[in-house]
């Protein structure tokens, strides 16, 4: 669309008497047949009409200041995306240029699309498919942006769950130019219909954790879930049991029950661990209990301030048992060498205040107390350095507010 001029014409006149002259402005052929269209607002919304040749500009509402579009009449045969003033300028309007970013690397604009702020999700996700030489739009999905954050929202848009383009650049009162894409193997409408689930499974012999991930029927239970991971981790013997841990901050809130149904499991900010059943545990005495056992180190910047970190564990400790057997077996529990481990202190914390324990206390003493909220308020502390490597799955204790992209594999 280009500025041509403009003319005084009479008001009792009709466009019909101006049409050799618009053609010759516009570089047209004398005789060249044009459509003429009055646009009346821009702004909030387009509002651009035909003008009929033959009615005179004063019968039209034709006045001083008016502006007049015009265009070659279009064969009827030819396909364009905007054939007429209106549908263009609808387009100038709601023309969008929206940067993508693959939702691995959310920092980094990937590509640019210019699209319409009308589009509605299939056209989005159609654009995105076809510039990524994908066939099935379908296993697309889009992440909206934080404008605050500056990172992705914690939920994917869920498939045709918004109307528009507009709606999904909204972030409250902010309009953001930013969207996050992911390639799915499966169709996004399949994918809803499943809960994916994150769970880092922890050997019971080998140092070392591998995340797995199981993708069931939302109505699936963690029962399920174990059977599934059954078939792809390695047990210590065929009839090994597994329970399902939810982790937070490197202590051990919840057992889930197997008749748990995981539609409501969150593994975004909580760890899900799996884990082999201690023989221990299945054959422990009438007096004998399961405590927590979490490590910890004092923050000196934090006025001594207790901080857990590393993987906790629980251990069946005996009535009578002092804290000088409890170590032999945490020592070889963990296979800590013994120079180091001689360095380690041991303490009963409650409500995080640690009680430093002497060899020859009797630890099941200190356990007896079962009116406090929460087991894990109690527990026997392992003070020491953290000299471990940092593992990338403990990502998501302290991860951001999104779900970071899993590759997943059956």
């Amino acid at each position: 669309m280009r500025y041509l001029g403009r003319l005084f014409v009479k008001a009792s006149g009709k466009p019909a008497e101006i049409l050799t002259k618009l053609n010759e402005m516009a570089g047209f052929g004398a005789d060249e047949e044009i459509e003429l269209f009055e646009e009346i607002k821009f702004e909030p919304n387009v509002m651009c009409e035909h003008i009929d040749k033959k009615a005179t500009f004063r019968a039209s509402q034709l006045e001083d200041g008016d502006i007049i579009c015009f265009q070659k009449a279009a064969p009827v045969s030819e396909q364009c995306r905007y054939p007429d003033v209106p549908s263009f300028l609808e387009y100038v309007r709601n023309r969008q240029v929206v940067r993508f970013r693959s939702l691995e690397k959310p920092k980094e604009d990937e590509f640019c699309l210019e699209l319409s702020k009308l589009y509605t999700y299939d056209d989005v996700v159609e654009k995105v498919a076809h510039h990524l030489g994908l066939n099935d739009p379908s296993k697309i999905r889009l992440t909206s942006h934080n404008c605050y954050s500056q990172q992705p929202k914690p939920q994917p848009i869920k498939y045709r769950g918004v109307d528009h383009l507009s709606d999904m650049l909204l972030h409250y009162n902010q309009t953001s130019d930013i969207l996050y894409y992911e390639i799915l193997d499966i169709p996004l409408p399949e994918l809803q219909g499943l809960k994916t689930l994150k769970v880092a499974f922890h050997h019971s012999t080998k140092d070392e954790v591998v995340i797995h991930t199981v993708r069931l029927p939302k109505q699936s239970t963690v029962g399920d879930v174990i059977n599934d991971l059954k078939t792809k981790v390695e047990l210590s013997h065929p009839a090994a049991e597994i329970r399902l841990l939810e982790v937070f901050y490197h202590k051990i809130y919840k057992i889930f029950p197997l008749n748990e149904k995981i539609e409501n499991i969150n593994d975004q900010y909580w760890t899900l661990r799996a884990e082999e059943i201690p023989e221990e545990e299945k054959n422990f005495g009438p007096h004998d209990r399961i405590i927590h056992v979490y490590h910890f180190m004092k923050d000196t910047a934090q006025n001594q301030q207790v901080q857990n970190f590393g993987e906790p564990f629980f251990l069946v400790i005996r009535e009578d048992e002092t804290l000088a057997e409890v170590k032999v077996r945490i020592q070889k529990k963990l296979q800590v060498p013994d120079e180091e481990f001689a360095k380690w202190k041991f303490a009963f914390l409650s409500l995080g205040r640690p009680e430093y324990l002497q060899d020859s206390d009797v630890v099941a003493s200190r356990f007896q107390r079962r009116d406090v909220y929460g087991a894990w308020e109690q527990y026997l502390g392992l003070e020491h350095t953290d000299t471990a490597p940092k593992r990338s799955y403990n990502a998501n204790q302290n991860r951001h507010a999104y779900e970071k992209p899993v590759k997943i594999y059956n």
